[in-house]
C-alpha cells in the first residue's frame, strides 16, 4: 500500500511538472506575479519565471521581472547579471534602466546608479519613475540642489504626480543656494485696540548640503510698543524618509514677542504621498508655555492637504488649536493658492502668539486665503488675507483682519 501511494505521489509530481512546462509563457508570468505579490513566495515565482524566460527569451519584461525577483530574494549576483545584460541590450528601454539603476543604488553605488538613470532619461524623458529615482540618488549623494532641480524638471512632465510633489517638499530652492526675503503683516481690530499692529521681517536663507538654514530678524509694534526678535530655523534632512525642523529665537521685549522661543518637529515622508510630523514648541512670556504639535499631510495630484493640532497643558486647563489647510498647485512648488481654516491660537503664527499666554480657556476662529507665485526664475511674491473672531475675555470678542505680503529673491 505504501509503495502504491509513493508511486501515485511520484506520478502526480511528474504530471504537475509536465503541466507547468507546457503552460504558455504569459500564464507562467501571471502565476509568478501572483506568487510574488500576493504570497511573497519569491523562490516559487523565480522557478516559474525561469521557465517563462526559456519559452520567450526575447521578452525583455520577463527578463526584468526575473532580475527583480532575484533582488527581492537576496540573490544579488544573479540579479546583477541578468539586469546588467538586459540594460546593455536595451539601453533605451526605461524599465530596464529603472530596474538596473535601482539595484545598483540599493547596492550602495549611487554614482554608478546615477550614470545608468541618466542614460535611461536620454531617451525616456517622460519616465516619472526614472526622474524620482534620480532625485533619490542625488539626495543620497547630498546634492540637494540638483535633487530639487531634478524634481522641478520632473514636475514639468508630470504636474499631477503626488510622489514628485511629496519629495519636493522642503527640498530647498532648486539651483539657487541663497535667498533674501521680506514680509509685512498689518493687523487691524474692529474695536478691541485703537491702533493696528505691525510686524515686519527680514530673512536670509542658505541651502546647506543637508538642508536650509534660515536667519530671521523681525520687528513688531503692538500696543504702541516696538520690539525686535531674532530667530534661527534649520531643516536638516536626516534620510530619504525623515527630516526635522529646529527653531530658536530671542527678543528684547516679552510684551511684543516671547522673550525666548524654541521648536522642534520630526517629519516622516510615508508611502502614498502622506507626511506625518510630531514636535514641541516653547514660548516664554511671563510664564513658560510648552505646546505639543501633530500634523498629517497628503498630496493628491495638484493638491496638498494638511491637518494640524496644537495642545498646550497648563494649570488653567488645556488649550487646543486645530487647523485644516488645502493648497492647489498650478505650477511648481512656488505656484499655489491656499485656503486655511482654524480654531484656537497657533504658536507658529507671529501675528497672534503675543496673545498665547492668556488663551488657555479662550477661543478664536479664523480663515485664511493665500496666493504664492514664482516670477521669472528667482523671484517669489506671496500674500495672505486672514479674518479672525477672537475671544479676549469670556464676554468680550472682536474681529481681527490681517493682511500679509512678502517677496523673496534667490541667487
Amino acid at each position: 500500500m505504501k509503495k502504491q501511494l509513493w508511486l501515485y505521489g511520484l506520478l502526480f509530481m511528474h504530471l504537475c511538472a509536465w503541466s507547468q512546462e507546457n503552460q504558455p509563457a504569459e500564464e507562467l508570468y501571471s502565476r509568478a506575479r501572483a506568487e510574488a505579490f500576493d504570497h511573497k513566495a519569491y523562490k516559487k515565482a523565480i522557478e516559474l519565471m525561469v521557465l517563462a524566460n526559456q519559452k520567450a527569451p526575447e521578452n525583455v519584461d520577463y527578463q526584468i521581472f526575473l532580475g527583480r525577483l532575484y533582488t527581492w530574494d537576496q540573490q544579488t549576483e544573479k540579479a546583477r547579471t541578468i539586469l546588467k545584460t538586459t540594460f546593455g541590450d536595451n539601453p533605451t528601454y526605461d524599465d530596464a534602466a529603472l530596474a538596473y539603476g535601482s539595484l545598483v543604488f540599493w547596492d550602495k553605488k549611487p554614482s554608478k546608479a546615477l550614470e545608468i538613470v541618466d542614460k535611461g532619461l536620454e531617451t525616456n524623458v517622460d519616465s516619472e519613475s526614472l526622474w524620482v529615482l534620480k532625485a533619490k540618488i542625488l539626495m543620497e549623494l547630498k546634492e540637494n540642489q540638483r535633487a530639487s532641480a531634478t524634481l522641478t524638471d520632473a514636475l514639468k512632465h508630470h504636474p499631477k504626480s503626488t510622489v514628485v510633489r511629496s519629495l519636493l517638499q522642503n527640498m530647498g530652492t532648486g539651483t539657487y543656494r541663497n535667498e533674501v526675503g521680506v514680509d509685512y503683516s498689518f493687523v487691524h481690530f474692529k474695536e478691541q485696540f485703537n491702533e493696528p499692529w505691525h510686524i515686519a521681517s527680514l530673512n536670509y536663507q542658505h541651502q546647506t548640503n543637508i538642508g536650509p538654514l534660515i536667519g530671521r530678524l523681525s520687528y513688531g509694534n503692538r500696543f504702541g510698543m516696538g520690539s525686535s526678535q531674532f530667530e534661527l530655523d534649520f531643516y536638516p534632512r536626516l534620510s530619504n524618509t525623515f527630516y526635522a525642523y529646529m527653531n530658536a529665537g530671542i527678543s528684547n521685549d516679552k510684551g511684543v514677542f516671547p522673550e525666548y522661543r524654541a521648536g522642534f518637529s520630526l517629519y516622516a515622508n510615508l508611502p502614498a504621498a502622506f507626511e506625518l510630523d510630531a514636535g514641541l514648541r516653547y514660548l516664554q512670556f511671563t510664564d513658560d508655555s510648552w505646546i505639543y504639535t501633530f500634523g498629517l499631510g497628503k498630496y493628491y495630484k495638484n493638491y496638498w492637504f494638511n491637518a494640524r493640532a496644537y495642545i498646550t497643558p497648563s494649570d488653567n486647563g488645556v488649550a487646543d488649536s486645530y487647523a485644516l489647510e488645502a493648497r492647489y498647485y498650478f505650477g511648481g512648488p512656488d505656484d499655489h493658492v491656499l485656503l486655511r481654516a482654524g480654531t484656537g491660537f497657533s504658536p507658529d503664527n507671529s501675528a497672534n502668539n503675543v496673545l498665547y499666554e492668556s488663551t488657555s480657556r479662550l477661543r478664536s476662529n479664523n480663515i485664511t486665503a493665500g496666493f504664492r507665485k514664482l516670477l521669472g526664475k528667482s523671484n517669489v511674491v506671496y500674500s495672505e488675507l486672514t479674518y479672525g473672531r477672537i475671544e479676549f475675555t469670556s464676554d468680550s470678542k472682536d474681529d481681527q483682519y490681517t493682511i500679509k505680503v512678502g517677496y523673496i529673491k534667490r541667487f
